[in-house]
């Protein structure tokens, strides 16, 4: 026959199981502190998605300039290395032209020399 608990042990098992309901008890009451109601995790969700949109936005526009600062630098400096060979030109004719002058001249008074 199964052995009968005491009168005693019966009520260390009770107290023990009402110890430990507490403390499942508390742990529920220390979780459902932690929960948030569902209006306000939806209205933050919303927020949360309102701000990454937003944000998401506001990279787009920065990529934007920065390619639009990208193009304009680069069309800086095609102008710019225009601008450089056009007067390298410019000296290079401003240099020629005298010299080419002056040998015509010299040509020209050879020439008169040579003629008389």
């Amino acid at each position: 026959m199964p052995e009968e608990l005491s009168v005693g042990e019966l009520g260390r098992a009770v107290s023990a199981l009402r110890s430990e309901i507490q403390a499942m008890a508390q742990g529920i009451n220390l979780r459902l502190d932690k929960v948030v109601s569902t209006e306000v995790y939806s209205l933050q969700s919303a927020y949360t998605d309102q701000r990454i949109t937003q944000l998401s936005q506001d990279l787009q526009k920065a990529v934007d300039a920065r390619e639009a600062l990208e193009r304009e630098f680069e069309q800086y400096q095609l102008a710019e290395r225009d601008r450089r060979e056009r007067e390298r030109q410019a000296r290079l004719y401003q240099m020629i032209v005298p010299v080419l002058m002056g040998l015509l001249a010299a040509a020209i008074s050879v020439w008169a020399v040579v003629a008389k």
